[in-house]
């Protein structure tokens, strides 16, 4: 069960490792794009490849698909990147419903849990998979791995390298129960727990008065998607523009903070003890470009800041 990319890669391990996938359950085809044809989920692609049984239901507690379901007599259900389960349907298998969480669960449970790792300036993340229950993301856990995040590592790097030790996490989780039982580990609950909220306009905007090192990790946790905003004031303009790559520098300075110290060649940003030296922004309407680019038909005039 699963719909974008990050679970394609765990589908086509269990297909390369010749597991009995009997079926695939994934979202109904939606319409993107101007001409609004219906465009289908990356895992949904990748199951007609491989000619799997597809399942689309647009409600998870319909019993024409639950009827469905119960005749694919699955043992276990696997999940990636999907949805909201009911009871129903992860009860169903005999060897019940597991999940692969791009976290160090308890850790940063919820929808972002990448981009808040990095947000939160963490220097190592993993991934875990558990057993579902009524929580989200709650269950006990059956097996965890752990890997690093660079220094400079943006969300889009992190996450196809999650996405490649999950899909190897997933095969080791089911080989461990296809021998039987396995041993999992409660969640221990405490209120030092991070959370992976739900990205939005108001949680990816910038704010220039944090200091050097938060900036720096929003933008490269919102990188390449959603993307870190923040509005240019620039003479009469105001602008929502987005910054996808950017490198710190400390020093000390007398500048007012979020006011733009540009060259010919760079895009600067005055911070509490630095500046922000800008790689990528992109323009309302324009295309994501590498600040000297932007430069060659862009003007900063006097006074111009990022608010």
């Amino acid at each position: 069960m699963g719909t974008p990319d990050f679970a394609v890669s765990t589908l086509k391990i269990l297909v390369e490792n010749n597991c009995n996938i009997v079926g695939v359950i994934t979202a109904p085809d939606k319409p993107a794009g101007r001409g609004r044809k219906l465009n289908e989920s990356a895992v949904k692609q990748y199951a007609v490849s491989q000619d799997l049984k597809i399942l689309q239901p647009t409600n998870l507690k319909d019993e024409a698909f639950l009827d469905e379901l119960k005749a694919l007599n699955a043992n276990l259900n696997v999940v990636v990147a999907f949805r909201m389960l009911p009871k129903v349907v992860w009860d169903m298998p005999e060897l019940g419903t597991f999940n692969l969480h791009a976290s160090l669960l308890p850790n940063y449970r919820g929808a972002a849990p990448i981009n808040w790792a990095i947000i939160n300036g963490e220097t190592k993340t993993g991934v875990s998979t558990f057993f579902i229950d009524e929580e989200i993301d709650t269950g006990e856990m059956i097996q965890q791995e752990e890997i690093e995040i660079g220094a400079n590592e943006n969300a889009g790097q992190l996450h196809d390298k999650l996405m490649h030790l999950g899909s190897e996490l997933v095969l080791k989780t089911v080989k461990e129960l296809e021998k039987g039982p396995v041993k999992t580990t409660p969640q221990i609950e405490n209120s030092n727990l991070k959370t992976a909220y739900k990205l939005n306009r108001d949680n990816c905007k910038i704010d220039w008065s944090a200091s050097i090192t938060d900036i720096h990790n929003k933008i490269r946790g919102l990188s390449p998607y959603p993307a870190a905003w923040c509005v240019l004031e620039n003479g009469e303009e105001a602008l929502d523009v987005k910054i996808y790559e950017a490198t710190m520098e400390d020093e000390a300075h007398d500048f007012e903070i979020g006011s733009i110290q540009n060259t010919k060649k760079e895009i600067k940003v005055a911070v509490e003890n630095g500046f922000i030296n800008i790689g990528f922004m992109k323009l309302p309407g324009k295309r994501n470009m590498a600040a000297k680019d932007l430069l060659n038909g862009y003007e900063f005039k006097t006074g111009a800041k990022m608010l």
